[in-house]
């Protein structure tokens, strides 16, 4: 299996069209959180998020956040953005990722997951054979972890962005 099996690479999450979603059969999408919407563990949305999810909703298409995070750290944010939500969705597993397609009511080949990590969000979505769009992360992280997975997704990504 590749990695970027049905992979799309964008710098931003509103760079994602209804053009886009209509053109590949996807009337869902499964939203991470930290480095999507806003900065890991941030609560500032990314600019013209709101619109965005705002034009998605107008125009049919089922929104959902899935993480990896807490509970009590996705909860206020969804609320905030007036999405449902699945927390500790253990990504890259499938747990998350078939719960909230449940959720959404919609069949896996309409759905897509948009994140920023290619070790969660993209190996899950690949997993599932489920479409995925990957971001650039909003803003690096400065934990060790994250330095050497996003070391390791350097190196993999090369020139995608």
């Amino acid at each position: 299996m590749k990695i970027f099996e049905s992979t799309v690479c964008l710098r931003r999450i509103t760079e994602i069209t209804l053009e886009d979603l209509k053109n590949n059969g996807i009337t869902a999408l499964m939203l991470d959180v930290d480095n999507t919407l806003s900065t890991h563990h941030g609560t500032v949305l990314v600019d013209g998020l709101l619109e965005w999810l705002r034009s998605m909703h107008e125009n049919g298409i089922k929104l959902i956040v899935v993480s990896n995070s807490k509970f009590k750290r996705i909860k206020p944010f969804a609320e905030k953005i007036g999405l449902p939500f699945i927390s500790l969705a253990c990504k890259p597993l499938p747990f998350g990722y078939l719960k909230a397609i449940k959720r959404l009511g919609a069949n896996k080949r309409e759905v897509a997951i948009v994140g920023d990590q290619l070790f969660t969000d993209i190996i899950g979505a690949n997993m599932l054979r489920i479409k995925s769009v990957l971001v650039r992360p909003v803003k690096l992280e400065s934990g060790w972890s994250f330095k050497v997975r996003r070391c390791f997704e350097r190196k993999i990504l090369k020139d995608k962005f």
